[in-house]
């Protein structure tokens, strides 16, 4: 009877969680309802498969509105019904046009009409529905000659009265209004609930006409989906023949090219995954993912294959990816095997600049109606909920910042926050909007709208209205199209040398970096900033502790950074490892067997399988279960809980200590979510040893590059500083020198326009196109002739000393420009041309503090470029102790004097507490620990420089500063500002700061975990 339900994915009206909806029909005794979510068909599959499995007869659909105006109910009588209506929902979608009043002319979709919008003329598959509220309407003679038409409409929407109210709240968020402006309109009626169903039936027991018509009804709607049967497309060529065929010619091809034509190991392990590629019918697969990396290198761009699918080695031979297997020892099953009951998928990066071309020719060649991205829900999140809740309550703004930035126990307490609290909590992970899924394409045999109707982003490509696991389930194997600033640095600086020092550097070619000694020595140094992934405080410091100088210890490195390791105390005990291979003992035997390699380590997924396996004595399946849960796939708890059990028990039959078990476990459990596979790990090793030979090699290309990426772990300041310890000269924005972009000549940066706060892209533009197409700006007066822009734009050039070819003080061009545009009229602006130069002016000489310009830059700029920010400190101080020393200081109190770059929130069991990243007066970086009886004291006080006084610990070769005393050093005076006046100490809080903030709970302490060093008795 309930033909009208809908779930919170009715984004910003419904209440009831998906699952929830068909737990309250069960206690009503439903036997068969409809999933009918506003403008969408985002939940159908799970609701399909859930009441299937408590024996409910599922029937999809959707119901139309525009805006809130209820237009219709469609219910498919079939799965080409919901087809018919995602086609609806696609054209309103991304055409922009409204919802037709009148359902179109469907074929397998049956209509109800609320009674406020029943036309004149019913078809045959279309009906009035009528709610419990409305049957006394029925005595009018004209409605009542159309009962035969009618059925049972009860709509679902909330459960309780508090779910009324969230539901009001919702409605008000959508509509951006305070509580009290909504009318009766903009909500549902309180008559939205589910009731027992005899309840239902009773209340129209007068009207057995309708009862049945509404049976009738719910007979003929008969959707079925067979979920795990592939939609993908089937074949890259003709057939599943041809595409086998053109497969096994590429990887034999790719096999002489990658290995020679003698290497009998890798023809042996080629063989072996055709023949299971062939098998699982993923030919077609590995052919479209080949297709789009070859039209990629022929458009000069560059890709990562990374993630598990490096694993293969068909990939590898196919340039897919750029890990050699043989070479790490991945085997292939973790990828791909006869067991798999999930499909795999490539993860492949490109440049952010050129990855939407990558899009554009996919969407080309494979179809438009065929291709779509997976689409994710965005979740109300605590800060948004908070402020968006406040707002319905009529919160001023302050009162909504202060809810949005602290937690709730630091919240005032009233009758009104306790209202948004208590329903901010409610809303906590409710969906608030759809989104493009940050890379998932599916490319599909059939339209896309089969399944899905498709939505347009307000940046981006269409999407389904469902998310990746969703798509999993349907039969979708996605591709993963990503985007990273790493590429992007990679790719600019083999282009950037190629312009400055006319080399042609082969970045592809892997054997370059990998083996050269000194990238291997700047890596065991930390000497990496600017470097993907390893270029954060975090992962030097890493480096730096385990002298790191190879690839494989890159590569596990890559892994032991990530929570779960670190969490677990794993990360902890692989650097004392490492640094002490003869002070420990495998604590069983399976652990030197598995994982020599690393010490007896898991680091990897795969380790944590191979434990589960060859310890555990757990089944294949159990440890995909495993495999799931640790990459965040896994979303089946009860699954995961019964793996836990099966372990212990299996654990015991074979006599293994239950305290080493329940060791084992634990360090298990906590890779959930936060490991990766080897392969992966070493996909991020290859990129950052390319990110490291060219910062190594050709260290000013390099910095440029990544500072016109914006990418990077740190902001544009600490680029432009490491490209000047690189070698670089750093100049200043120049008219006839820079571009939007920084760029290089020789050893000379000069700065990009687009760092220039206050200048707009248009003026930027114009300056460059104008230069490029007429030359060489002569003068000031030549400029203003020349370039469109306004005296605003002129000024912000002037102060970052823009037109310092002319030879002219700041003052002085200041001068000259507000003379000539007093009376210049820009209609006039070609004519000048012809005219006779502007005469000299006669100026007086004005007297320039060497500062002034520092403190210009700062204001534009963010910081300064003329000088560090230690010239401009009132006190000569610089430190008792330079960074590159402290190793020589363990357990010594230092005094130093340094520059704020970056500062890590961690929260601990004893409160929180940061990591400071510094550079002192020379330039070189070090880091520091602030532990909250410190900061309760000395807290931090934003960017600048500051005197510290801590004692130096060296933990294995990298030295850190515990802080026990510190204070912000004040500037010297602005000297553009007279000695009275208050703003002459402002300029200086433009300098900034790079704050992370961690929001987890504290991980234990050593004494909780004590991972076992020593053989455990059996």
């Amino acid at each position: 009877m309930y033909l009208n339900c809908h779930t919170y994915h009715s984004l910003r009206y419904g209440t009831i969680p998906s699952n929830e909806l068909i737990e309250l029909a069960v206690g009503f005794d439903v036997t068969a309802m409809a999933l009918t979510d506003i403008n969408t068909v985002t939940g159908i599959y799970d609701f399909v498969k859930n009441c299937e499995a408590l024996n409910i007869k599922p029937l999809v659909g959707i119901d139309f509105r525009n805006h809130c105006r209820q237009l219709y109910v469609g219910l498919a009588k079939n799965n080409e019904g919901i087809a018919e209506m995602n086609l609806l929902l696609t054209r309103h979608n991304l055409d922009g046009i409204m919802l037709p009043y009148i359902a179109p002319q469907f074929e397998n979709v049956f209509i109800i009409y609320p009674l406020d919008n029943v036309p004149a003329e019913l078809q045959e598959n279309e009906f009035i529905g009528i709610t419990a509220d409305q049957l006394t309407k029925l005595y009018n003679p004209e409605l009542k000659s159309r009962m035969y038409k009618m059925v049972v409409l009860q709509t679902v929407t909330y459960r309780t009265k508090k779910e009324y109210n969230l539901h009001k709240i919702l409605r008000a968020i959508d509509l951006n209004i305070i509580g009290t402006k909504l009318t009766q309109a903009d909500y549902c009626k309180v008559s939205d609930v589910m009731i027992p169903v005899d309840d239902l039936v009773s209340k129209f027991s007068d009207y057995p006409v309708i009862l049945q018509n509404t049976r009738n009804l719910i007979e003929n709607c008969n959707f079925k989906y067979e979920f795990g049967v592939p939609q993908n497309k089937k074949h890259y060529k003709a057939n599943k023949k041809e595409d086998i065929e053109l497969l096994a010619r590429l990887a034999h091809e790719g096999m002489v090219r990658r290995y020679g034509k003698n290497n009998t190991e890798a023809l042996k392990r080629v063989e072996k995954e055709l023949k299971v590629i062939d098998e699982l019918e993923f030919s077609g697969y590995f052919l479209i993912t080949w297709d789009i990396v070859q039209y990629s290198m022929r458009q000069g761009f560059l890709h990562i294959g990374r993630g598990s699918g490096a694993n293969s080695i068909i990939a590898y031979c196919l340039e897919i990816t750029d890990i050699c297997p043989l070479e790490l020892d991945l085997y292939f099953e973790r990828f791909l095997n006869l067991n798999r009951k999930t499909p795999p998928d490539f993860d492949i990066d490109w440049s952010w600049q050129e990855r939407d071309t990558i899009l554009k020719y996919i969407f080309e060649k494979y179809g438009a109606d065929r291709v779509a991205f997976c689409g994710t829900n965005v979740e109300f999140k605590h800060k948004s909920i908070f402020r968006e809740v406040g707002k319905v309550f009529g919160l001023p703004k302050q009162e909504l910042d202060q809810l949005a930035k602290n937690p709730m126990a630091k919240h005032h307490k009233n009758e009104v926050v306790n209202m948004v609290q208590q329903y901010g909590s409610m809303l906590l992970k409710y969906p608030n909007q759809r989104s493009m899924h940050s890379c998932g394409i599916i490319i599909s045999e059939k339209p896309i709208t089969n399944y899905s109707a498709l939505e347009l982003p307000p940046k981006g490509f269409p999407i389904v209205q469902f998310d990746m696991h969703t798509a999993e389930d349907i039969g979708f194997d996605k591709f993963d199209i990503l985007s990273q600033r790493g590429i992007g640095h990679i790719d600019d600086t083999v282009k950037l040398i190629k312009k400055n020092k006319k080399i042609t550097v082969d970045i592809r070619d892997t054997s370059i970096s990998k083996d050269e000694a000194q990238c291997n020595e700047w890596l065991s140094r930390g000497k990496t900033i600017g470097c993907f992934y390893i270029e954060s405080p975090a992962m030097r410091g890493l480096l730096r502790r385990l002298k790191c100088d190879n690839y494989k210890v890159l590569v596990a490195a890559s892994s032991i950074i990530r929570p779960g390791v670190a969490q677990s105390g794993m990360m902890k005990e692989y650097i004392f490892r490492h640094n002490h291979p003869e002070k420990f003992e495998y604590f069983h035997e399976v652990f030197r067997e598995q994982l020599g390699e690393t010490y007896g380590i898991m680091v990897y997924q795969e380790d944590v399988i191979k434990i589960a396996l060859h310890y555990g004595g757990l089944p294949a399946a159990d440890g995909d279960i495993l495999r799931r849960a640790m990459s965040g796939k896994g979303r089946s708890k009860e699954a995961l809980q019964r793996v836990k059990d099966n372990f212990f028990a299996s654990c015991a039959k074979q006599g293994h200590p239950l305290q080493l078990s329940h060791e084992i476990y634990r360090q298990i459990e906590s890779f959930a979510g936060y490991s990766f596979c080897k392969a992966h790990s070493a996909s991020y090793a290859v990129e950052s040893y390319q990110s490291l030979y060219l910062k190594v090699n050709y260290p000013i290309e390099f910095m440029t590059a990544v500072i016109n990426n914006f990418g990077g772990f740190y902001r544009t300041e600490v680029y432009v500083h490491e490209a000047r310890m690189s070698g670089a000269k750093i100049h200043n924005p120049c008219v006839n020198k820079s571009d939007e972009q920084t760029t290089v000549y020789g050893r000379n940066i000069y700065l990009g326009f687009q760092h220039l706060k206050s200048l707009q892209e248009k003026a930027m533009n114009v300056i460059v196109s104008e230069r490029n197409e007429n030359g060489p700006y002569l003068s000031l007066e030549d400029f203003i002739n020349r370039v469109p822009i306004g005296i605003e734009a002129i000024q912000t050039l002037i102060f970052i000393d823009a037109f310092r070819f002319t030879g002219k003080q700041k003052n002085e061009l200041l001068i000259i420009a507000r003379l000539i545009l007093i009376n210049f009229k820009p209609e006039n602006r070609n004519l000048m041309l012809l005219q006779e130069p502007i005469k000299e002016y006669k100026l007086p000489v004005l007297e320039r503090s060497v500062f002034e310009d520092a403190f210009d830059e700062i204001e534009l700029l963010g910081f300064p470029v003329s000088v560090t920010p230690f010239n401009l400190l009132q006190t000569s101080f610089r430190g008792d102790v330079m960074a590159k020393d402290l190793t020589k200081h363990h357990k010594k109190n230092v005094r130093m004097l340094a520059y704020l770059i970056a500062r890590k929130h961690v929260p601990t069991k004893r409160g929180e507490m940061f990591f400071g990243t510094w550079i002192d007066a020379q330039g070189e970086f070090f880091d520091t620990a602030h532990f909250a009886d410190c900061l309760a004291k000395y807290p931090f006080q934003g960017g600048g420089c500051y005197l510290l006084l801590g004692q130096v610990e060296v933990d294995y070769h990298f030295p850190t500063i515990t802080i026990s005393k510190m204070a912000k050093m004040p500037f010297i005076a602005d000297p553009r500002y007279g000695i009275t006046d208050e703003r002459r100490f402002h300029t200086q809080q433009n300098i900034r700061e790079d704050v992370s903030m961690t929001h987890r709970e504290p991980y234990p302490q050593e004494h909780e975990y004590s991972m076992p060093r020593y053989k455990m008795s059996q």
